[in-house]
């Protein structure tokens, strides 16, 4: 499947390229918030998220299309919706994002999206802002290589490669020298989301290539609603426990459902 961005994106000003660019919760209102961490090797832990807008990447079944497909975006989702995008983003400097994410009191940051590397330079900025008071985890779909100045400040990557049944093509979601890259950090923990048993396969295949130990993997089902992940969490045990991977649930779906700022 091709994957087609037609938005002519307006040239930015010198003073919006120094901020970053993020989701919101209502119009006007940046999505930063505190709840427990839903996915993954830190599944239950109290964190502060930070939701960064844009991604280039278009999963099918993406749970948070508002932060990219952008009204005149035609890149492929399965609920055809498009969202306009002054209401669904927000500019935002850094030291206002530090002093936000200080103020809900907690000591573990995930930065997510969209795809929040995009975004290395400036959160770099914020990074330094919060050091060392504020561990901090990124969720990534493993395409984009962090910022330097970043990469100190992260104690966690959350890598999260897209397969084929995503929709993205695999010249775009798979890059071999990122994925090595990924497998060869021992902060970086791959998450892999699963739809049909036959996907498996694919994991298995993107392990070994690249080397990525089993105990690092966790294999998650795609779902965004309690019933749905009820019903893949089933047979997706079995596989985890016949492979050697680890079993990640979606905790903040069963909690508050499929909504912003959970």
């Amino acid at each position: 499947m091709d994957c087609v961005h037609s938005v002519n994106t307006p040239a930015l000003s010198p003073a919006r390229l120094a901020m970053l660019t993020l989701a919101a919760t209502t119009p006007g209102e940046p999505e930063i918030f505190a709840s427990l961490q839903g996915e993954g090797a830190s599944q239950g832990q109290p964190c502060t998220f930070i939701r960064l807008s844009r991604c280039n990447l278009a999963c099918v079944w993406c749970d948070t299309a508002y932060t990219w497909r952008f009204d005149g975006d035609n890149r492929p989702h399965r609920d055809d919706l498009s969202f306009e995008r002054g209401a669904n983003q927000v500019a935002m400097s850094e030291e206002d994002a530090a002093a936000q994410i200080l103020a809900l009191g907690q000591t573990r940051l995930v930065i997510t999206g969209g795809e929040p590397l995009l975004q290395g330079a400036a959160l770099a900025k914020l990074a330094a802002l919060l050091a060392p008071n504020v561990r901090i985890e990124i969720e990534t779909n493993g395409t984009v290589a962090p910022h330097p100045a970043l990469d100190a400040h992260v104690a966690q990557y959350n890598v999260s490669p897209k397969l084929a049944h995503s929709g993205n093509p695999e010249a775009l979601a798979l890059l071999p020298e990122r994925l090595a890259q990924w497998a060869a950090d021992p902060r970086a923990w791959f998450k892999f989301v699963i739809a049909e048993p036959s996907d498996i396969d694919e994991v298995l295949a993107l392990t070994e290539r690249y080397l990525v130990p089993r105990s690092r993997v966790y294999l998650m089902p795609e779902g965004r609603d309690a019933a749905t992940i009820a019903r893949r969490s089933r047979w997706l045990a079995a596989l985890c426990l016949q492979h050697g991977f680890a079993y990640a649930d979606r905790l903040h779906i069963h909690l508050y459902g499929d909504t912003r700022g959970t």
